[in-house]
C-alpha cells in the first residue's frame, strides 16, 4: 500500500537539513544534505506508519494540502512516498 505525506525540509545553521511531517506527530528526520534528509525522512515516515498500522485500531491522519502548511522562508516541501507491503496474516 502506498502512503504519501508532505514533509517540510528546513536548512539548519550547520548546513544540514531538518525535516518534519506536519501530519505525522513527532515524525522527524535530519541529514547532512537535502538528499540525506529526504532518505532519512522516508525511513522515519515508514517507521511511523508501520508502528501505527500495528495498532489494534490504527488511525492514519489526513494529508495536508501544501497551501495549508505553515512554512518559513527557505523551507522546502516535498511529498514523501512510502510503500508498505502487507503480508498474509499481517493483521493477526
Amino acid at each position: 500500500m502506498k502512503f504519501i505525506y508532505p514533509a517540510v525540509f528546513r536548512k539548519k545553521e550547520d548546513g544540514g537539513y531538518h525535516a518534519f511531517f506536519p501530519d505525522l506527530e513527532y515524525c522527524e528526520a535530519s541529514g547532512d544534505t537535502l538528499d540525506d534528509a529526504i532518505d532519512n525522512a522516508n525511513e522515519a515516515a515508514r517507521n511511523w506508519l508501520t508502528v501505527e498500522l500495528e495498532e489494534d485500531d490504527p488511525l492514519l491522519p489526513y494529508v495536508s494540502d501544501h497551501e495549508d502548511i505553515e512554512v518559513e522562508e527557505g523551507d522546502i516541501i516535498r511529498n514523501i512516498s512510502v510503500n508498505i507491503r502487507f503480508y498474509e496474516g499481517w493483521d493477526e
